[in-house]
């Protein structure tokens, strides 16, 4: 009998040790589960797609990295339109799967940022060249909400000026998606980069207004290709095409000219276009890119909320002094000379010794 009890005690202890265990086990799992839940970052992309080479890529590529970096669960949605309907309905659809930091990129969703800062208190949002408004403009930006701008002024004239100084004389162009302030500013710091060149450096390149236009959209391909044509064929020798998916069209008319041996350049846009306008081997028809440093402003967002620093109900400006615009790293087709001149000018616009105008000036819109 006393044998059996022993046995009996000792199956006791044993499963109440393995009932601790297992408990213990449950209760960090749901811990963990919580704070996977808590990290859950998601965007919607805007009219564009997740690989269009320009700002929706630019912004996933930021949410991509955070998620890297931090071990946090990523998922992105893409709406079925372009209304503040469908971008509430995709927004919502992300919170309700428990993904409450929203990352969206564009001016199409300042309204609908408006409704869902409300609606979803406990949310984070992240709204890129964009402030909430009711449709009357008038800003108003929760503690939930920041919203981040970029000079895309001083972008455009680094872009400019790179490939006034590359180019020397010739003639340069301006295709633009919509006609919103974002894509103005790249216009307007463009001319204002090729005209500091001439001015300057004694470069002597042209800017016809014939050829700095706005298509109108941000993915009709086929349109960019056709205006890129039609420039190209007029002699027009690089074009600045701060379009998205109509950009991707003038890319592709360049790249198609360039295995004829043509010489014809494109500015890239947002991103490092570089990869995007290879069309032999290694060459590219990207001969620099005016780049707003979109994914390190996602990344740099999600990194604020993680560390509790979240700049909520704030409008924030990303520009040269904060190293949030600029030219890519590496430009295999400008000469090392130009690319100083470049960084003398950026460190100018860093120390506010050089200003790139914002506004129209007399040139062309």
């Amino acid at each position: 009998m006393r044998k059996w009890l022993a046995l009996l005690l000792v199956v006791v202890f044993v499963f109440a040790v393995v009932g601790c265990a297992t408990e213990d086990a449950v209760v960090d799992e749901g811990e963990d589960v919580e704070e996977v839940a808590a990290l859950r970052v998601g965007m919607v992309t805007d009219a564009g797609t997740i690989d269009d080479k320009s700002f929706n890529q630019g912004t996933w590529e930021g949410v991509l990295l955070a998620g890297q970096d931090f071990g946090l669960e990523t998922r992105y949605l893409k709406p079925g339109g372009t209304t503040e309907a469908d971008y509430v309905t995709e927004i919502g659809n992300l919170v309700d799967a428990d993904f409450k930091f929203v990352v969206c990129p564009g001016f199409k969703f300042e309204t609908a940022i408006f409704d869902v800062q409300d609606r979803y208190p406990d949310a984070k949002f992240v709204l890129i060249d964009g402030y909430p408004h009711a449709g009357d403009w008038e800003p108003v930006v929760k503690e939930n909400v920041v919203s981040i701008f970029f000079a895309e002024h001083e972008s455009g004239f680094l872009g400019g000026l790179a490939a006034a100084l590359q180019l020397q004389e010739g003639e340069v162009a301006f295709i633009g998606g919509m006609e919103i302030p974002a894509v103005q500013k790249f216009n307007w710091g463009f001319q204002q980069g090729v005209l500091y060149a001439n001015e300057n450096y004694s470069t002597q390149v042209v800017m016809n207004a014939d050829n700095f236009i706005y298509q109108g959209t941000f993915d009709d391909v086929a349109a960019g290709q056709v205006l890129a044509a039609a420039m190209f064929d007029k002699g027009v020798d690089a074009i600045f095409a701060a379009a998205g998916g109509v950009g991707i069209g003038a890319i592709n008319e360049a790249k198609a000219r360039a295995a004829t041996g043509q010489a014809v350049w494109i500015v890239g846009v947002d991103v490092d276009q570089y990869a995007e306008g290879i069309y032999e081997g290694d060459k590219s028809i990207i001969l620099t890119s005016a780049m707003k440093y979109i994914d390190v402003a996602a990344y740099d967002m999600i990194k604020a909320e993680l560390d509790g620093t979240f700049p909520g109900g704030e409008i924030l400006m990303f520009n040269a002094a904060n190293f949030g615009i600029g030219i890519p790293k590496e430009n295999p087709n400008l000469d090392p000379e130009v690319e100083a001149l470049v960084a003398e000018a950026f460190a100018a616009l860093q120390a506010g010794t050089l200003v790139v105008s914002d506004v129209q000036g007399d040139l062309f819109k």
